[in-house]
């Protein structure tokens, strides 16, 4: 903030005597300009304490030269005596008392170059004041930050650096913390204006009568993470340079926090995620110290593994405290619940999609379970269902029958041909549904979403690399069971 006119006519050194405007000098002086011409105001930006010696000052020019100023919206005149006039011409000091102008008489022997430093010195000090107010708040700030409610904390700090009010919103508009007197109504009346920021990395500024507010976009890297809204009320009274500085860094460290607020989500994904390969590699006391740094835990076995391709926030959410994961690169998540709240688990992650749901297994053999779950998962997809239990999959009791590794090792050769082809995923998955359908072309078609001629070309295609006749019983159920197993 400039300093006034009240502090530099108070520097005594100046001898500065104030004429007319006694009622008027905390009006701010922005810089001195000297001047000894007629009109000096194209060469005026407002604001300026006028100097001169009154050498074109005459008494039928007083009241226009005043004007002049008045419109120019100095912040006032001071005239030196003992050069052009001995002393204070009475139409200038009248012009002045009708236009409410403060007037003060320079002594001869005060120069002019004295009061610009002066005024120089005032403006270097109130910017030094100005910067360490500014480092202050700053410092006051960022402790805020580190608290353990760091953005509310720095909302309600904010609030009372500014004098006003502050609110921090997510990026749907609702309201995460806010502070100061009728913080709620002026967030109200700010949200309209939300629409005009929403997809875009920018501020708005509004004015009224009653107060001044700042709503800003943040949130970096391109992404939107919330709304800062500050606001000062009070007549016509507009944010300082300090009061902008303050506001931009309590920005910058709620943009810090939410960005951070939103990263730690998929840190959490990731560790989950890690926890599951350890679990599915037999690394249960490695999954379990894992798991513990999130301050979560595993069910007590058995469990029963659910698999479902909904996204993963929300089964997290739905899942409510089990443990929820990822598989890595396949678009699925595993849910472990233990054998007694399965029911409850399907209803409720059901809602995001399919369901598959494994038989209840040890930790020893989760792998199993979750392959299972994943199996029932793909069936329910291929039949439309919302839920599919891998019990209730044709044949599943025959399969139980076999060993693992020999049956996998056996459905990996009988399949190899076909594993082995460019478009292999297009092939199996064919004749997969050629075989549940009973080798009904319209029905397998149908499921898969393709013509029917087309299925026909694949399971062409698909005889001829495994070089059998799909058509014969016991080739048909020999891979059966390598799809099943697979």
């Amino acid at each position: 903030m400039a300093p006034t006119l009240r502090r530099l006519v108070a520097r005594a050194p100046l001898r500065l005597r104030v004429l007319v405007g006694a009622d008027r000098l905390d009006r701010p002086v922005r810089w001195v300009a000297v001047s000894e011409l007629e009109d000096p105001t194209p060469f005026l930006e407002g604001g300026e304490l006028v100097l001169t010696t009154g050498m074109r000052i005459r008494p039928d020019t007083a009241a226009a030269y005043v004007a002049r100023l008045v419109e120019r919206e100095v912040a006032g005149l001071g005239v030196g005596v003992g050069l052009t006039h001995e002393a204070m011409p009475d139409e200038l000091v009248q012009a002045a008392e009708r236009a409410g102008l403060p007037l003060i008489e320079v002594p001869r022997d005060t120069a002019f170059v004295a009061i610009g430093k002066t005024v120089s010195e005032l403006l270097a000090a109130e910017q030094y004041e100005e910067l360490s107010r500014a480092f202050a708040a700053q410092g006051r700030l960022t402790r805020a930050a580190l608290r353990p409610e760091g953005m509310r904390e720095v909302v309600r700090r904010l609030a009372a650096e500014i004098g006003g009010w502050a609110a921090l919103l997510d990026d749907g508009g609702a309201v995460i913390a806010s502070a100061g007197a009728a913080a709620g109504d002026h967030v109200r009346g700010v949200r309209p204006e939300l629409e005009r920021l929403r997809g875009r990395h920018a501020s708005l500024t509004m004015s009224t009568p009653g107060e001044h507010i700042i709503v800003q976009a943040l949130g970096g890297a391109g992404k939107l993470r919330g709304y800062f809204a500050v606001g000062t009320a009070g007549g016509d009274r507009v944010f300082s340079p300090v009061a902008h500085t303050v506001v931009n860094v309590a920005g910058s460290l709620l943009t810090l926090a939410l960005e951070q607020r939103a990263e730690q989500p998929e840190a959490e994904r990731r560790v989950r995620s890690a926890v599951l390969r350890l679990l599915l590699a037999g690394e249960g006391a490695g999954a379990r110290a894992a798991l513990s740094a999130l301050g979560d835990s595993l069910p007590e076995p058995p469990v029963v593994a659910l698999a479902t391709r909904g996204g993963l926030d929300e089964v997290l959410d739905a899942a409510a405290g089990a443990f929820t994961a990822a598989l890595p690169d396949d678009g699925e998540c595993v849910v472990l619940a233990p054998a007694d709240a399965v029911d409850a688990l399907i209803q409720a992650v059901g809602r995001h999609g399919p369901v598959g749901v494994g038989e209840p297994v040890g930790f020893d053999r989760l792998t199993e379970g979750v392959d299972q779950a994943r199996r029932a998962l793909a069936a329910a997809h291929r039949a439309a269902a919302p839920v599919m239990r891998y019990t209730a999959l044709p044949g599943q009791g025959l399969l139980a029958l076999l060993d693992p590794a020999a049956a996998g090792a056996f459905a990996t050769a009988l399949l190899a041909p076909i594993l082995e082809y460019g478009t292999r995923a297009d092939l199996l998955d064919s004749l997969r549904a050629y075989l549940e359908a009973n080798g009904h072309w319209d029905a397998a078609a149908q499921r898969l979403g393709i013509h029917r001629h087309t299925l026909r070309y694949r399971m062409r295609k698909v005889a001829e690399l495994l070089d059998r006749d799909i058509d014969d019983p016991a080739t048909r159920a020999e891979l059966w069971v390598a799809c099943s197993v697979l």
